[in-house]
């Protein structure tokens, strides 16, 4: 069995939008975070265009999992616009958004791939988004490069991630749900079907392919000391400073 590798990216803000099925006037979002939207945040970060097939190639045969941490809040927005020429006013939008959500994902392959994907992340081209580009991460992205492991020992091992301020609110869960595609000699797990496999990101002819999905659940990671390795961080932190200051 050839040497593979696992990238773990932390994906955490304010709002997030996933959508895999989105058509006209409504565009949902998927409860996790999509395989073709991640594979995009990567594909953006290293600097690969949208039309440029042949290198979204390798980064789309990636494997892909995510763990829920944090599951945030499903709200919906109405967005409206108006045509940049003609000034006519386009069609009222709904457009569904996760608030205050915080996942894992992680995409295991080629150690040389995932340590260019790794660079690209703390360097890169183009800024990362949260499958929408409204939707900026509130914390660097990057969790780290993992060599000779899998997936699964990724998503069970990496500490949990969930917010300071909903670790507060929230009992600890026993356990994770984990949504990850299946190995290719891995046993034949009952799986659903997402069409989110990106196939071409090309503004004119985008398209994407099914893939499978098997959901399962893990214990808990519980970091040492009850904190993020990265550090607990609360965004009202500053505006309690700045009331301490003025009292």
């Amino acid at each position: 069995m050839s040497s593979t590798g696992v990238l773990v990216l932390r994906l955490a803000g304010p709002l997030q939008s996933w959508g895999a099925s989105s058509r006209f006037t409504r565009r949902t979002t998927e409860s996790a975070p999509t395989k073709s939207g991640v594979i995009g945040l990567l594909a953006s970060a290293a600097g690969i265009e949208r039309g440029d097939d042949t290198n979204l190639a390798p980064l789309a045969a990636l494997r892909f999992g995510v763990r829920i941490d944090q599951p945030g809040t499903r709200i919906r927005d109405f967005h409206t616009a108006h045509h940049g020429v003609t000034g006519a006013s386009m069609p009222l939008s709904e457009r569904f958004y996760l608030a205050d959500a915080v996942f894992v994902a992680a995409v295991e392959g080629d150690p040389a791939l995932l340590t260019g994907l790794h660079d690209a992340l703390r360097g890169p081209v183009y800024l990362p988004y949260l499958g929408r580009r409204s939707c900026p991460p509130s914390e660097p992205v990057d969790l780290g490069r993992y060599e000779d492991t899998t997936l699964e020992t990724a998503l069970t091992n990496v500490p949990w991630q969930a917010s300071a301020w909903y670790r507060r609110r929230h009992r600890t869960p026993q356990s994770l749900t984990v949504l990850h595609e299946r190995a290719t000699d891995g046993p034949a797990e009952p799986a659903d079907v997402l069409r989110d496999q990106p196939v071409s990101f090309d503004a004119a002819h985008r398209r994407h392919a099914l893939r499978t999905v098997v959901t399962t659940a893990v214990p808990t990671p519980i970091p040492a000391g009850g904190g993020s390795p990265q550090g607990p961080h609360d965004p009202f932190a500053a505006l309690d400073a700045l009331e301490n200051e003025s009292a």
